[in-house]
């Protein structure tokens, strides 16, 4: 009765979490005096897409190798909005993704609303076009089809037309085909489950500044056929805006958004979105370095049936970006709330924060209805860069501080657990077992990408906490809490022993982002490959605050 009792405890309160939007101490784009200020989604969301289904939206991004892939996004004002939850919970092959395979996976994929439906369009570089769908976002999407097979194909989006005809245009990606910047147009059958035509390349930015085009959006409005995509590259790029009166072009072309003299680099590569209130908005990334392409939010004003984005000149087409600007008209309620980033592990499942490296079995780690969430060290001579069991989250802003609660049980020698910053360059603050203590070390790696080599550092040698013997191995565990400060970009990490004193301890640490995707924060626990049974570290909470 009383592990009954406290089971429906659990749920009740899981409810009574998920009843509440979660707000965020570090970044909060609604100024709530009727304007908002870019970007609106200070995380790694890269290759936005966004669409209107009534007077709601729903945001997708880019999540290449991390899993559950394809994050769904709510909100009901284009500025606050909520995780829902993912469209792809396993990438396959298997042979590829149960590896941290970096960068690979699903690039720019686009969301779009047909017949009663949600589908989600992305472009896998190394395998085609895969496509998704359901009938609730926020629920179980069916399995991916592949819409067209084979290599170098990216950033897809359909087009259903009037008539019922099915479109798809695309991008193309040099490192698989050796060519690049062009965008194509395919017909696919009604379903949009299959091509029935060849590509046509309807615009080639080859030889001028329109370099570097792709993650083309296919639109259509008040008879005209619209391509939005960006160009010029990510850091410096800009956005195009093409149209004609065939999906198939000629189409003409000017540029709508540029960075000029704004703060906000190279602003391009989003979703166009009319709103029930009568209103446009273009979201599009920002490329912020370490912490990855956050999501800015422009207004659209149509001059001369072109859809000049941001601020409007006053002569020609091409606006810049607003830092910040006045809320979207919201019909009914608007909903206050930012996308998760805390954990308190009182609930039997993971925040939808949260995604692994590459696809997840249980023997990673698992969730638990007793107030904490279990991270097994996952049994690899490799380094881990290579390591797909890291359970991980976006950065949420440019300063920030993290800090968790763990215990580190260990069984075997070399068995370690901890927080880290993960990317290219990477640093972790863990505990280690050496002898019958503990060691605080630093594990820092620079260059990972290219086989740089990890750096152990030991900060401090730590009494065991206290010790189990059970009738599989005798166990001896530490209790901690360990902290990250962010702070434009440098690291530093601390730690303390009763959660109220922290020292800082080891070398600052300057972000580096990973391969297509900003750093990420969370959790690491690894062992040497063998035999012994592993241990684990039991988080109590991870915690995101100024």
């Amino acid at each position: 009765m009383k592990k009954l009792f406290c089971t429906a405890l659990v749920v009740l309160s899981c409810l009574s979490v998920n009843a509440q939007q979660y707000h965020s101490q570090v970044w909060n784009p609604d100024k709530g005096d009727g304007t908002y200020v870019n970007p609106v989604i200070n995380a790694d969301y890269s290759d936005p897409d966004v669409i209107a289904v009534g007077d709601d939206y729903y945001l997708t991004a880019s999540s290449f190798n991390c899993v559950p892939g394809l994050p769904i996004l709510h909100s009901k004002d284009l500025v606050n909005w909520e995780i829902i939850g993912h469209a792809l919970d396993h990438l396959k092959p298997d042979s590829v993704f149960d590896h941290s395979a970096h960068g690979m996976g699903v690039w720019a994929p686009s969301i779009r609303y047909h017949n009663g439906e949600f589908y989600i369009y992305w472009g896998d570089p190394d395998r085609g076009v895969f496509m998704v769908k359901t009938k609730d976002p926020a629920g179980k999407w069916e399995d991916p089809v592949c819409v067209i097979a084979g290599k170098g194909m990216e950033d897809t989006t359909p087009l259903w037309d009037d008539n019922g005809r099915c479109y798809l245009v695309s991008g193309w990606v040099n490192s698989r085909t050796h060519f690049a910047s062009v965008i194509t147009v395919w017909e696919l059958n009604a379903e949009g489950t299959k091509a029935v035509s060849a590509p046509v390349i309807v615009f080639d930015g080859n030889g001028n500044e329109n370099h570097t085009c792709e993650g083309p959006k296919f639109y259509k409005r008040n008879g005209w056929y619209w391509i939005m995509c960006p160009a010029g590259g990510v850091e410096q790029g800009f956005e195009l805006a093409m149209r004609s009166k065939s999906p198939f072009g000629p189409y003409e072309c000017k540029k709508v958004l540029a960075q000029g003299n704004s703060d906000i680099n190279g602003p391009h590569q989003g979703g166009w979105v009319h709103s029930s209130a009568g209103e446009d908005w273009f979201m599009h990334f920002q490329d912020k370095g370490p912490y990855g392409r956050v999501v800015c939010l422009e207004p659209v004003t149509w001059k001369d049936n072109w859809p000049v984005m941001g601020r409007v000149p006053a002569k020609g087409y091409c606006g810049t970006p607003y830092r910040t600007y006045h809320m979207p008209k919201v019909v009914g309620t608007s909903l206050k709330c930012n996308p998760q980033e805390s954990d308190e592990f009182d609930c039997p499942r993971l925040g939808l924060q949260w995604q692994w490296h590459g696809n997840y079995y249980p023997y990673f780690g698992m969730a638990t209805s007793l107030g904490f969430f279990r991270l097994y060290t996952y049994k690899t001579n490799e380094r881990i860069w290579d390591t797909p069991s890291l359970l991980l989250q976006k950065t949420p802003a440019d300063n920030f501080t993290v800090t968790t609660k763990l215990k580190m049980v260990s069984k075997d020698q070399n068995q370690y657990g901890g927080i880290i910053m993960m990317g290219m360059d990477y640093s972790a603050l863990v505990v280690k077992r050496v002898g019958d203590k503990f060691q605080l070390e630093q594990i820092t790696c620079h260059h990972a990408d290219k086989n740089g080599k990890e750096e152990s550092k030991v900060l401090a040698i730590l009494n065991k906490t206290g010790e189990d013997e059970d009738h599989y191995q005798f166990a001896i565990y530490e209790q901690i809490y360990l902290q990250m400060y962010v702070k434009d970009g440098n690291l530093a990490f601390a730690y303390s022993m009763d959660g109220k004193k922290f020292k800082r301890v080891g070398d600052e640490f300057m972000m580096h982002e990973g391969k297509w995707i900003g750093a990420k924060i969370g959790l690491v626990a690894k062992e040497p490959a063998g035999k012994t049974n592993c241990g684990w570290i039991d988080v109590d909470w991870f915690r995101v605050t100024k």
